[in-house]
C-alpha cells in the first residue's frame, strides 16, 4: 500500500464527508493505493455514525473510536499503530489542511528520502490572537530543539512508515513529533509550504491554553531528550555546583570570623549576617538536587527501556 492517511477528529461531523471525498479524489487521480483512518477522539456529535456509514460503503475507510476525549496525541498514537502504507500522512479533519498537498508530500518522502516532512502554513487564515503567539512559540521551539522548522504545530505532515512505528506520542507531544523522530534517529526532516484554508464548519477545539501547554511540553521534551537516560548528569552537576558555591561562601565567612577573633576585633555574629543563611540554603538545595539525581538514576536503571536503542540494520 502506498499511503495511509491518519485523521484525528473531535466533533467534526459537518466536514467528514467532504474531506473523505476530497482525499479519495486526489488518491484516484494519482493512482495511489491508500487507506484513510479516522480516529474519533470521543466526539459527542454524530461523527462516529458517519465514519461507520463511510466504512460500510468503502473498504479503504477505517475508524477508531475512543470512549472519551483523550487528546490528539493519543489519537495519533493509536492511528500509527494501525497504518499499513509505506508513507503516512497526518492531517486535521476541519478542511483547513488541503489533500491536494498529499502527492508532493509523498514524493518528498519517496524520491528525496526524507524521514519526515512537516507542513508550513506560511499564509494563515487564523485571527491575530493565534498567529502572534504561534510565531513566538515556533521561534522558541527552533532555538531549543535545534530543528529549524517554521511551523511545529502544523497537522499536515508525511512520514516514512518506519518512523511512526518507532516513536511513542503521549501527553500532548503531538506538537513535537519532529523532536521525537530526531531522538529516535530519524534526522532527515524537511519542510514544505502548504496551503492553509479558512475553517468551513464549526469552531476550533483549541484555545490559548495550548500555547502555555506547548511551552511546558517543550521544556519536558528538551529535558527528556538530553537527560532521560542520564538524569544524574543534570541534577548531580547542578546540585554539586550549588553545594560548592554555598560551601565556599561558608568557608570565607568562617575565615573572616576567625581573622577578626585572632586580631581581637569584635565583629557581628555569623548568624546575624544574611550571607550565612544564603550559603546554608544554597548547600541544602544543592544536596537535595544531588539526591534527586541519585533517585532519578535509580528509577531510570529500573526502567524496562533502559537498554532500548533504535537499531537500523544488523548483521549477525
Amino acid at each position: 500500500m502506498d499511503i495511509s492517511v491518519v485523521v484525528p477528529l473531535y466533533n467534526e461531523e459537518e466536514s467528514l464527508l467532504e474531506l473523505s471525498l476530497w482525499i479519495e479524489k486526489v488518491m484516484r487521480k494519482n493512482n495511489f493505493s491508500f487507506e484513510i483512518i479516522f480516529i474519533d477522539d470521543g466526539s459527542s456529535d454524530s461523527s462516529w455514525e458517519k465514519i461507520e456509514n463511510f466504512s460500510n460503503k468503502k473498504d479503504f475507510i477505517k475508524g477508531i473510536k475512543f470512549r472519551r476525549n483523550y487528546g490528539k496525541s493519543a489519537a495519533l498514537h493509536c492511528g500509527f499503530q494501525e497504518v499499513k502504507g509505506d508513507v503516512v500522512i497526518t492531517m486535521d479533519a476541519d478542511l483547513q489542511d488541503s489533500p491536494e498537498e498529499i502527492p508532493e508530500l509523498y514524493r518528498m518522502i519517496k524520491k528525496e528520502d526524507f524521514d519526515l516532512v512537516s507542513g508550513w502554513k506560511k499564509k494563515r487564515y487564523d485571527p491575530i490572537m493565534k498567529t502572534i503567539p504561534s510565531k513566538f512559540y515556533n521561534w522558541t521551539a527552533k532555538k531549543v530543539t535545534k530543528i529549524y522548522l517554521n511551523d511545529f504545530n502544523c497537522g499536515l505532515k508525511s512520514y516514512k512508515k518506519i518512523v511512526v512505528k518507532n516513536i511513542e506520542i503521549y501527553g500532548e507531544m503531538h506538537r513535537y513529533i519532529p523532536v521525537l523522530a530526531k531522538q529516535a534517529g530519524f534526522s532527515k526532516i524537511g519542510e514544505k509550504v502548504v496551503k492553509h484554508q479558512e475553517r468551513k464548519y464549526g469552531v476550533t477545539k483549541f484555545g490559548l491554553e495550548r500555547f502555555v501547554n506547548g511551552f511546558l511540553d517543550l521544556l519536558s521534551i528538551s529535558f527528556i531528550t538530553k537527560f532521560g537516560k542520564k538524569p544524574m548528569h543534570f541534577f548531580g552537576t547542578l546540585g554539586a555546583l550549588m553545594f560548592f558555591i554555598g560551601f565556599i561562601v561558608s568557608f570565607f565567612l568562617g575565615i573572616y570570623k576567625l581573622y577578626y577573633v585572632f586580631i581581637g576585633v569584635k565583629t557581628i555574629l555569623l548568624t546575624d549576617t544574611p550571607y550565612f543563611y544564603l550559603a546554608l540554603t544554597t548547600m541544602i538545595i544543592g544536596t537535595q538536587l544531588f539526591l534527586t539525581g541519585f533517585i532519578a538514576e535509580l528509577v531510570s536503571r529500573s526502567s524496562k527501556e533502559r537498554n532500548f536503542y533504535q537499531i537500523e540494520k544488523k548483521i549477525i
